[in-house]
């Protein structure tokens, strides 16, 4: 089965592309390619649909990175994988990080100071936005010579906040992200990457609860679904 990937044009030397749920091997509410290991799916699939990924993405499955997503603003190296943080950088050739989501936003960082290729990969929910792991991220990589892409998660049209989550989020970004009690948590990173002088800010701009045939949503699923994935390396 064809894994489709979406693929964002970025600049060389760097791979990065964004998965759906389809082109796996798992059943029921995690079909079919659940990349997501903190879920009740069986382990064994998950780990295949690990390694599809990996092939769709030209990606060496032995040569994976992931951190473990906790909702807060760490930054590990490749070298501690399965470290708990939300954002993961390498310089080094072929080593592909992953991280996962379903309704958070992937987010994908590559330096372009000339120098030597960096990148890092990112885990997005408004814990995490409003902790600042998206300047941290910047700042590992050097700086802000560095582009993002922004890619599927849940819209504007989907995510229904209260007061709770509101609050702190205009605390740390400013006025203009929530609108009649929806937060736009793309408009929202993206405002967080410019503050820390990122170059060149892309958007997918793809919403996972509104395209149950497309995407995962932990939101529009209750909980039970799986995860679709962001992979990056240097080539």
């Amino acid at each position: 089965m064809t894994v489709p990937l979406i693929r964002w044009d970025a600049p060389d030397p760097y791979a990065v592309a964004f998965s759906t749920r389809v082109g796996g091997v798992s059943g029921g509410p995690f079909a079919s390619l659940n990349v997501g290991l903190k879920t009740a799916d069986e382990r064994e699939l998950v780990e295949e649909n690990r390694r599809l990924l990996a092939r769709a993405a030209g990606a060496d499955p032995e040569r994976l990175s992931w951190p473990r997503q906790v909702h807060g603003n760490g930054v590990v190296p490749a070298s501690r994988s399965g470290t708990d943080a939300d954002a993961i950088w390498t310089e080094e050739r072929g080593r592909a990080l992953v991280v996962v989501s379903a309704d958070c936003l992937p987010v994908a960082l590559v330096r372009l100071d000339g120098g030597r290729p960096g990148l890092a990969l990112v885990h997005v929910g408004w814990r995490g936005l409003v902790a600042g792991v998206l300047p941290a991220a910047v700042a590992a990589l050097g700086g802000p010579l560095v582009a993002a892409a922004i890619g599927p998660g849940i819209g504007t049209c989907c995510y229904e906040i209260g007061d709770d989550v509101a609050r702190p989020v205009r605390a740390a970004l400013g006025r203009g992200l929530v609108r009649k009690g929806k937060l736009d948590l793309a408009a929202a990173a993206a405002r967080a990457l410019r503050s820390a002088g990122c170059a060149r800010v892309d958007r997918l701009d793809e919403c996972t609860a509104c395209n149950p045939e497309r995407f995962f949503s932990h939101r529009r699923d209750g909980g039970v679904t799986g995860r679709q994935g962001a992979i990056a390396y240097v080539a």
